[in-house]
C-alpha cells in the first residue's frame, strides 16, 4: 500500500469522512464546554466514545496510573481515531470489492 492510498482510506471514503466529521463535531462542542462553561465536567468522555474500541485498548494498557496529562490524552485520541478511520475505510473499500481487483492492461479490447 502508498502512503496515497492509505490517506484515501483514512479521509477520502464517504464513510471515512462522516466519522471524521462526527468526531470533529464531538471535539468543537467539547472545546466550546471547556473554554465556556463554568466546570465542564465529563464533556470529554463524547469524543473518548467516539473512538472507544480501540481507546478503550490504549486505556487499559496505560493502567490505573491516574489521569494522563492533556497533550497524552489528545495525542491517543486522535491516533485511535486516526486508525479507526483507516478500519472503517478499509472495510467500505473491500466490501466493494477494490482492494482486490487488479488494473486492466492498456491495450484494444477483443470483441
Amino acid at each position: 500500500m502508498t502512503a496515497r492510498t492509505l490517506l484515501r482510506l483514512t479521509f477520502a471514503n464517504p464513510a471515512s469522512a462522516i466519522y471524521l466529521g462526527l468526531v470533529g463535531v464531538a471535539v468543537a462542542v467539547a472545546t466550546a464546554v471547556t473554554l465556556f462553561a463554568r466546570d465542564p465536567g465529563f464533556v470529554w468522555v463524547l469524543p473518548a466514545l467516539c473512538a472507544f474500541p480501540l481507546f478503550l485498548v490504549v486505556a487499559l494498557v496505560q493502567g490505573a496510573a491516574g489521569q494522563p496529562p492533556t497533550w497524552l490524552f489528545l495525542t491517543e485520541l486522535v491516533v485511535c481515531v486516526l486508525l479507526q478511520s483507516l478500519f472503517l475505510g478499509t472495510i467500505v473499500e473491500a466490501s466493494r470489492g477494490r482492494l482486490r481487483q487488479r488494473p486492466r492492461p492498456a491495450g484494444p479490447r477483443a470483441n
